[in-house]
């Protein structure tokens, strides 16, 4: 190899060194910008999100919702709009469907929820501590009551994964 291709090579070498140093430290300020942003509030500012409001527990009533799963998909919808949860109609009905089935008595008996005494019930397949830290002030007080489970699961996956809309699995 003549001299000249040894020089271009060490430049070559040099300039990728510089070059690998900056994409890590790039890379490094991005992870550290990104896990900055991700910062999950804590189940009090969710319940703070979910204080009570007399305007959405009255336009609630106004409405007549359907005694059915469309119904408390579209009742919790107008809940979760006024308090500030973020969710769709498609992202509840595609997460209802693969953890119930729609039935809102549905209980798991074999996780290892169950395993410790706390069963996920209902639509959403809920345990009671998490449902507990979550619900929204305006729904029934009761785990297995379709609005309140629906309300509470997407308070709980807005908090910790930005909207129901984002949960594609078990949560």
């Amino acid at each position: 190899m003549s001299p000249t291709h040894i020089k271009a090579g060490a430049a070559r070498t040099g300039r990728t060194a510089r070059l690998r140093k900056l994409s890590v430290a790039g890379i490094a300020t991005a992870g550290a910008a990104a896990a900055a942003l991700t910062l999950v509030p804590s189940p009090a500012h969710a319940a703070e999100a979910a204080a009570p409001s007399a305007a959405v527990t009255k336009a609630a009533a106004e409405k007549n919702y359907p005694d059915s799963l469309d119904g408390w998909i579209r009742e919790s919808l107008d809940i979760m709009k006024a308090k500030g949860i973020p969710g769709t109609y498609e992202g509840l009905h595609r997460n209802i469907m693969r953890e119930s089935s729609g039935n809102p008595n549905a209980q798991n008996g074999w996780d290892v929820n169950a395993q410790n005494g706390t069963p996920s019930k209902g639509l959403l397949q809920v345990i009671q501590p998490t449902f507990d830290t979550y619900h929204v002030e305006g729904t029934a007080n009761e785990l297995t009551d379709p609005v309140a489970n629906i309300t509470a699961a997407a308070n709980y996956a807005a908090d910790r994964y930005g909207s129901i809309d984002n949960v594609d699995s078990a949560y």
